[in-house]
């Protein structure tokens, strides 16, 4: 069951911590590597995932923290908090404005909710499979069902990937099926987008729970679906109405013999 106090904690702290790392972006942040020249970390990473965690460890001693950044606190209560600072961390550290804070609360294998906060706009999204999906608040309408062909669909491929047989052909057999392909670099932006119909639907790869989670709950909220599909060794995560992610899910999967 979804607590009400829970959505509003979520809420408030998606909203603080993408403010707190704006302004530290706005006074000059270092940039670092993580594990590669696209994969980087910067000091609002941080800061914004501490300030998550101790507002957390007040307020909800209890649950378990799971955090991008290296936070992690088993709790006690089965439930736990996936953070993902910055969502769109090489986006952020290039000056685009195409980047989030966000959360999930999942209790055991259940996933509750999540909210995600765009600074620029001063938007938040939330929502989760039994919490009908809101953004600032005002309902988002059910989206209707749709064929994959007539759809965009947003995904990433880091780039040695297209030179890895295991994933780049089933990146390609699921892509081939869309309209157009989006890459933008942040994959709760893209799911929220999938959620409001900016973006018809999506897929990528060995998906961290925090680029997953906060996402998957929020177009799930609006009859979204959201599932994952093992192929050709990696999990898949797929996002998109009925048809449309059935036919990214059978595209995916149909690559699994070859």
């Amino acid at each position: 069951m979804v607590d009400q106090a829970d959505v509003r904690l979520a809420v408030s702290l998606v909203r603080e911590a993408a403010d707190l790392a704006a302004r530290m972006r706005a006074a000059g942040v270092a940039v670092r590597e993580k594990t590669s020249v696209s994969d980087v970390v910067t000091d609002a990473d941080h800061a914004a995932e501490a300030f998550v965690v101790e507002t957390l460890r007040a307020e909800r001693p209890d649950d378990g923290l799971l955090g991008e950044e290296g936070a992690s606190h088993d709790g006690t209560s089965g439930r736990r908090w996936v953070i993902d600072p910055v969502d769109g961390t090489y986006n952020f550290a290039s000056g685009s404005d195409y980047w989030c804070s966000a959360i999930a609360l999942t209790d055991g294998d259940e996933l509750l909710f999540g909210a995600v906060a765009h600074q620029l706009s001063h938007t938040v999204w939330v929502g989760g499979p039994e919490l009908p999906s809101t953004v600032n608040g005002e309902p988002i309408p059910v989206r209707e069902d749709a064929e994959l062909s007539g759809l965009s669909v947003a995904s990433y491929l880091h780039p040695p990937g297209i030179v890895d047989d295991a994933a780049r052909e089933p990146f390609l057999a699921a892509a081939s099926g869309a309209a157009t392909l989006r890459m933008l670099g942040s994959g709760s932006m893209d799911l929220v987008g999938v959620a409001t119909g900016r973006v018809g639907a999506w897929f990528q790869h060995s998906t961290p729970a925090w680029d997953w989670l906060p996402g998957a709950a929020i177009v799930a909220g609006v009859g979204v679906l959201a599932e994952q599909v093992e192929a050709r060794g990696l999990r898949w995560s797929v996002a998109g109405p009925p048809s449309a992610a059935g036919e990214l899910v059978d595209r995916l999967s149909g690559t699994e013999s070859a």
